[in-house]
């Protein structure tokens, strides 16, 4: 496990239709040094994205308005984000849900419930290193 000052730059998007886990994770990763901001459905994701220029972004599949699925497609079709991790979040663990997560364009899974552990496994492998607060403003 990397060392958490690897981790002190890294910015989190965390996107769930439940508060709940969007605490959870929250919190989680705050004990991590990330910063983390948070968005309830696919359409206030995209904007959160666009505003903050995650490091990685873990995203709910079933939220209403536009689900998971549609959101990271959106992603994958940007050309300033089409590089982003996304992990997909979900409760169910079917060959059908990631089959379609790997047609979506994510990056890997993340089954709920999570730890703070399984958080920081998926940033280590999927954030090489966190870019500078100065090089999003280039």
């Amino acid at each position: 496990m990397a060392d958490p000052q690897s981790r002190s730059n890294i910015t989190v998007v965390v996107v769930d239709d439940s508060e709940t886990v969007r605490r959870t994770a929250t919190s989680l990763l705050e004990q991590s040094d990330c910063r983390v901001f948070t968005a309830g459905d696919g359409f206030e994701a995209m904007s959160v994205i666009s505003d903050h220029h995650p490091d990685i972004v873990f995203l709910d599949i079933i939220m209403p308005r536009l689900d998971g699925y549609q959101a990271c497609s959106l992603i994958r079709k940007s050309r300033e984000f089409r590089q982003l991790p996304v992990i997909m979040l979900s409760a169910s663990d079917g060959i059908f849900d990631r089959a379609r997560a790997r047609i979506a364009g994510f990056s890997g899974h993340l089954d709920k419930p999570f730890s703070k552990d399984d958080l920081e496994s998926i940033i280590d492998r999927h954030v090489t290193a966190p870019r500078s607060r100065s090089e999003e403003s280039a």
